[in-house]
C-alpha cells in the first residue's frame, strides 16, 4: 500500500532538524519501499504492507530513535489522499481560487460538538470545515494573519493533533 506521511514541526527556524536523505535512508533501514521525500518539511511517501496505525507508530519510534526526540506523524493512505483532493469544500466561495488553502492533517477526528466549536468562528476572511481527520482552512490574505497559525487554533479547539500542508503540496506529494 501507498502511504504519505507527514512529520509534524521539523526543520523551522532552525529547529528539530531533519536532513531528507536522511529521513529517506531512516525509512529505507526501516524496509519501507519505494521512498520518496518532498520538500523539507517532513513529507515522505514510501509503500508498506503494514496497517496505518502500525506504521506510524514505526516511524514515530524510528524517529525517536535516529534523531533522539519525539515528532508526530500523521499517516494517509493514497485513497485518503485522493479523497481529500476530491472533497475540496470550497469551490462555492467566491474568489476562493485567489484564497489561501491549507489542510490540516489530523491525527484523529475531532468530536462532532468540537468541530462545531471551532466551525463557528468562521467569517469571510478565514474559513474551517473539518471531513472526517481532515481539516480544510481558507484564509484571504496573508498566512501569517491566520489566526490558524498566529493562536494554533486547530489543535486548542479539537483537542487533536494537527500538522498543515498548503494546498499545493497536499496536490503536489501525489504526483511523486
Amino acid at each position: 500500500m501507498i502511504y504519505y506521511a507527514f512529520l509534524k514541526g521539523i526543520n523551522i527556524s532552525g529547529h528539530r532538524i531533519i536532513k531528507m536523505a536522511e529521513l529517506k535512508a531512516m525509512f529505507e533501514d526501516m524496509a519501507f519501499k519505494n521512498v520518496r521525500t518532498f520538500i523539507q518539511s517532513g513529507n515522505v511517501v514510501f509503500e508498506s504492507p503494514g496497517k496505518a496505525e502500525s506504521v506510524k507508530k514505526n516511524i514515530e519510534t524510528g524517529l525517536k530513535r535516529s534523531f533522539g526526540y519525539d515528532v508526530h506523524v500523521i499517516v494517509r493512505s493514497r485513497a485518503e489522499m485522493e479523497k481529500i483532493i476530491k472533497d475540496y469544500p470550497f469551490s462555492k466561495v467566491k474568489g476562493h481560487e485567489d484564497c489561501k488553502i491549507t489542510i490540516g492533517y489530523l491525527d484523529s477526528e475531532p468530536s462532532k460538538a468540537l468541530v462545531k466549536e471551532l466551525e463557528s468562528i468562521n467569517t469571510d476572511k478565514e474559513m474551517f470545515i473539518v471531513k472526517g481527520s481532515n481539516l480544510y482552512h481558507l484564509v484571504r490574505g496573508n498566512f501569517s494573519d491566520s489566526i490558524f497559525f498566529k493562536k494554533n487554533i486547530a489543535e486548542k479547539t479539537l483537542k487533536v493533533i494537527c500538522t498543515a500542508r498548503n494546498w499545493n503540496t497536499t496536490n503536489k506529494i501525489l504526483t511523486i
